[in-house]
């Protein structure tokens, strides 16, 4: 009997036990989900750690003790709870209405951020500070300082010695004033014009520098037996009055005259002849350059029926043939024609260019240089006996390629054939341009100060 009454208490003890582990297991989950704790152990027995955080042994879960434990949970997760809501409370009330509760949280909060060091890189030109009563921060402009005039270093005022010396010799040159000249962009004023092709025309001209030398005639005088610089300079000289009686443009002189010089170049020709290559390399040029070329029959008549119709059309195919039919070259009409233009002309000034080109190309030394250094030092020319200063400006340095210095040897040259126009038997040139439509340019006295020592004389 007593044995029954003894298992009937120890199975009411279980129930009791384990309806309190029930409430444990709840409780534990209800604070699992605010610290989410994890349980040291599972079972009737918990191993209670001790001030030093050693664990005490082990004792059996009775009533009262699964209440202490239950009672520690729910103050622990009451205590956490405060903790947060005072962290809250203290960003939401301003500074100047604190209660004591929200100091004391706002102090744990101020010791935590004073407990986290944190390095904020400051903008430029602006100053945190952090007021101390309300630990606000705020953000102030930093004032910009400005030097006031004569303040700061002297080293850097005072001139050095090099500058000195540096100055003293520009003065003595007279550059110590010159300016740096600007470019000026000479196909502004045709940007609405399509006939001048703004867009192409400085490849243009690149390509005629690159492919000049290709169509220029060689020293051909030493391997002509019948024909001098004297016979081709009466011949050149003709050709000018026939291109004025026929009104011929310079387009086709400049091409007649490349015609007949690269003719020469390759093939013999005797003295009876001559004059019969240039009436054909004339033909050939106006039916290249003009819109109406003259007839055979004029050429014939103009020539005093020194030759027949039959002749200058089989000197118009010999020539051809030699020359391999090559009839589109950069002649010395091209580059001055783009020389003028950058030379920002006045009459006067193209006037005295296409004087100063003509002389050159009566004479057969000038062959000697490409047709864009004679049509370049021929500008040069004409703007020193003009005296149109500057000479040679930064302009026409870039259209044309040349500097001063590379053309004085051919412009010395021009001048002196200037010089000597007046009193040289062939009179066409100069008669052509002593006249008041154009000019009356080669009446002007040369530009001497040009000439070389040995041709002044």
């Amino acid at each position: 009997m007593a044995s029954r009454v003894q298992q009937h208490q120890q199975e009411v003890r279980g129930e009791a036990v384990v309806g309190v582990n029930k409430n444990v297991k709840k409780n534990a989950a209800a604070g699992e989900g605010i610290n989410r704790r994890v349980l040291g152990d599972i079972g009737n027995l918990v191993a209670v750690r001790g001030m030093e955080g050693k664990p005490q042994p082990s004792r059996p879960i009775t009533r009262s003790f699964c209440a202490q434990l239950l009672a520690n949970a729910q103050a622990a997760a009451a205590t956490e709870n405060n903790k947060k809501q005072v962290c809250v409370n203290v960003e939401k009330v301003p500074a100047a209405g604190v209660d004591g509760v929200a100091a004391a949280g706002r102090k744990v909060a101020v010791k935590k951020l004073a407990q986290k060091k944190v390095t904020v890189k400051p903008k430029p030109e602006e100053v945190v500070v952090i007021s101390p009563d309300s630990k606000e921060v705020v953000k102030q402009e930093k004032p910009v300082k400005t030097k006031k005039e004569g303040e700061g270093s002297t080293k850097k005022n005072k001139p050095t010695l090099t500058s000195v010396l540096t100055a003293r010799s520009k003065a003595a040159c007279g550059i110590a004033k010159k300016l740096k000249e600007q470019i000026i962009d000479i196909d502004a004023a045709d940007v609405n014009n399509d006939l001048a092709g703004v867009e192409y025309v400085e490849d243009i001209y690149k390509f005629y520098k690159l492919v000049e030398n290709e169509s220029r005639p060689n020293n051909y005088m030493e391997m002509q037996p019948e024909i001098n610089e004297k016979m081709r300079a009466i011949l050149v000289d003709w050709l000018i009055d026939v291109h004025q009686k026929f009104e011929l443009s310079p387009e086709t002189f400049y091409l007649t005259i490349n015609i007949i010089d690269r003719f020469l170049s390759v093939k013999k020709v005797p003295r009876k002849e001559l004059q019969l290559v240039g009436i054909g390399a004339t033909l050939m040029a106006s039916k290249y350059e003009e819109i109406w070329a003259p007839e055979v029959n004029d050429l014939v008549c103009i020539s005093d029926r020194a030759y027949s119709h039959e002749q200058i059309l089989v000197m118009e195919k010999t020539i051809l043939a030699n020359l391999e039919w090559t009839l589109t070259v950069p002649t010395h009409y091209v580059f001055l024609a783009r020389f003028i233009k950058a030379s920002i002309p006045e009459k006067e000034v193209e006037n005295m260019v296409n004087f100063i080109a003509e002389l050159g190309m009566m004479h057969f030394d000038t062959i000697m240089f490409c047709p864009s250094m004679v049509a370049a030092s021929a500008v040069y020319v004409a703007r020193c006996t003009l005296n149109k200063t500057p000479f040679w400006t930064d302009t026409l340095k870039k259209h044309t390629g040349f500097s001063e210095p590379q053309l004085k040897d051919c412009a010395g040259l021009l001048v002196y054939y200037h010089s000597k126009a007046a009193e040289h038997r062939l009179q066409t040139i100069y008669r052509k341009y002593s006249k008041p439509e154009r000019g009356a340019v080669a009446l002007l006295p040369p530009a001497k100060s040009l000439l070389p020592g040995g041709l002044s004389k």
